[in-house]
């Protein structure tokens, strides 16, 4: 039997990766990437911060505190904000910057690697923005006819 080198391992345990099995780990991790907190703060962090009504999350990515997030993103929770920030510094796609004034200054900003998924997150909350119109006809046709 063949032995292995620990990078031959890796490679080989990566090639088997496959979400439409049940006990994949990236099924795990698209859970995680498809919560809307997820999309909403990984488009807040890629964007320059410009989020009027209308605006695209355009600009250069940039570092946001913790009260900036809260404020752009209508409708989440503390709790929710908090889970969401951890479970993304812990997944390597977010880092958590502590500075020590009074009070104490946290800044979140996105990593290589969430650069590397802030296109795609951005672009579907723009997808949904732009064909909301149409998925809310859908639903009243459909609704119409099961009726």
């Amino acid at each position: 039997m063949a032995t292995m080198t620990a990078a031959q391992q890796r490679a080989q345990t990566k090639a088997e990766y496959d979400a439409f099995l049940a006990g994949c780990p990236s099924r795990k991790l698209l859970d995680r990437l498809s919560d809307k907190w997820v999309t909403l703060v990984l488009a807040a962090l890629g964007s320059d911060g410009s989020h009027r009504f209308g605006a695209d999350c355009a600009g250069e990515p940039r570092s946001m505190r913790y009260s900036e997030l809260s404020r752009l993103l209508a409708g989440v929770s503390q709790k929710m904000l908090t889970q969401t920030l951890r479970s993304l510094e812990r997944d390597g796609l977010v880092t958590r910057t502590v500075t020590p004034t009074v009070p104490v200054t946290v800044a979140y900003e996105l990593t290589d690697l969430g650069l590397s998924l802030h296109q795609m997150m951005r672009s579907l909350k723009t997808w949904a923005e732009t064909h909301m119109d149409d998925v809310l006809a859908n639903r009243a046709t459909y609704d119409t006819r099961a009726a």
